[in-house]
């Protein structure tokens, strides 16, 4: 499209990722993600490793909570890193905000950690 400006590649991944998460396109999500990514929470000692691993978490959750949605807020790319303020719905639990910091390596998600949770009331 003339005039358009291109589309940043760290950005890109990250809305990819996105999409595919909305879709329950387990294949696609872990497309974004590095091998060896790890992915951690604050408030929590457990750190998910691997393009595997993080296959088998989400393909059970897509499975388990059908209706699971995340809606985007927020975003801001600095250098190789997205910030994203999300909104996660559809699961057993009130809706809750968070927020998502990814790190792209090679064009890839290869960190992500996520920012303590607020619950929507």
């Amino acid at each position: 499209m003339p005039g358009a400006e291109p589309i940043n590649p760290v950005e890109a991944v990250v809305a990819r990722q996105l999409d595919a998460y909305h879709r329950h396109d387990v294949d696609d999500f872990v497309e974004c993600f590095s091998l060896d990514v790890e992915i951690v929470s604050d408030g929590s000692d457990q750190k998910l490793v691997g393009r595997e691993t993080m296959r088998t978490r989400y393909a059970a959750m897509f499975q388990k909570f059908p209706r699971n949605r995340c809606t985007l807020l927020s975003r801001v790319v600095v250098g190789h890193h997205a910030v994203d303020e999300e909104l996660i719905e559809g699961r057993n639990e009130p809706p809750f905000r968070t927020a998502a910091i990814y790190t792209i390596k090679d064009g890839l998600i290869a960190h992500v950690r996520f920012l303590s949770r607020e619950t929507m009331s």
